[in-house]
């Protein structure tokens, strides 16, 4: 596996594990690490608490296994080929890159059809690694669940952007970030097509990113993508799944909402529901104790 993807499928692995199962064990003037961890570094709406350094941190969280696990299979499936083609410093450059155009876009376009809400996940990435390997293996067959009928890569990126631009103009409240989705492919692109400005060791030529297969020199690649299996990454508007180890006495949350109490249980129960449902699912009294809390943690 090549070094890059490799790194990024452990890192991401190690962020979740301490995000789910040791940071709502520990706690902080009785708000759980979880709480902090999910207030300062998933992607929060600029007039609500955000951070710059959320455009990229927000890319190593994820809400649930089946979350993580879509975006890291489709991130091994079709980023392999392209980090072995480019080198690996390029290929990290491309995927940071197209999750920071991800969250911009789901920063400044999105609140314009949907309630603006905190996002995490790699799915902006993932996207624009999508749209990368469409452009460049554009005739390379791909199984499309659950038809399972090979089609050519670029029309499957078509496809799936086709889907996440209509759901994001439709304001589903799936609690889905399609525009994150949208812009990450669009970053993509942009640096696939002014990404020469940049020096590398490999790749250097802009048209070496638009050759198709048939253009390749006759090698056979040490790394070679699987083809057989769906890749359908999401961006959830979530914030995590729910805890699977709980503190037996937990210390009640310091802060107050209309003058109750509102204690940690209370607090885990929401960013279940969020990571369930999603954030519109949450009533006007859980979105204002989520706000109070934002306000607490700042």
């Amino acid at each position: 596996m090549p070094p890059v993807i490799k790194s990024l499928i452990i890192i991401n692995i190690i962020v979740f594990v301490a995000e789910h199962l040791l940071f709502g064990v520990y706690h902080i003037d009785g708000v759980s690490l979880r709480a902090y961890f999910f207030r300062f570094f998933a992607l929060w709406p600029i007039e609500n608490g955000f951070y710059p350094w959320q455009v990229v941190s927000y890319q190593f969280m994820h809400g649930g296994l089946a979350h993580i696990f879509l975006n890291l299979f489709a991130l091994w499936m079709f980023g392999m080929e392209l980090e072995t083609r480019w080198g690996s410093k390029r290929f990290l450059t491309f995927y940071l890159v197209s999750g920071v155009g991800a969250a911009i876009t789901q920063l400044f376009i999105a609140p314009m059809f949907s309630q603006a809400a905190p996002t995490i996940g790699a799915s902006g990435s993932v996207y624009g690694v999508l749209l990368a390997f469409g452009l460049t293996f554009p005739n390379r067959p791909i199984m499309m669940f659950p038809f399972f009928i090979p089609i050519p890569a670029k029309f499957f990126v078509i496809i799936f952007a086709g889907i996440a631009l209509i759901s994001g103009f439709s304001s589903t409240g799936d609690g889905v970030a399609h525009f994150a989705h949208l812009g990450g492919a669009l970053t993509g692109f942009l640096f696939l097509k002014f990404g020469t400005m940049l020096k590398f060791k490999k790749s250097s030529s802009s048209s070496q990113f638009f050759r198709s297969e048939s253009d390749e020199p006759n090698v056979v690649y040490r790394y070679q993508a699987k083809k057989q299996t769906q890749s359908q990454p999401f961006s959830w508007f979530a914030q995590q799944a729910s805890q699977t180890q709980q503190e037996p006495q937990r210390k009640s949350s310091s802060f107050v909402v209309d003058n109750e109490e509102i204690k940690q249980t209370v607090i885990d129960e929401i960013l279940d529901k969020i990571s369930m449902s999603g954030y519109e699912s949450l009533t006007d009294r859980e979105k204002r104790i989520l706000f109070e809390l934002s306000q607490k943690l700042k």
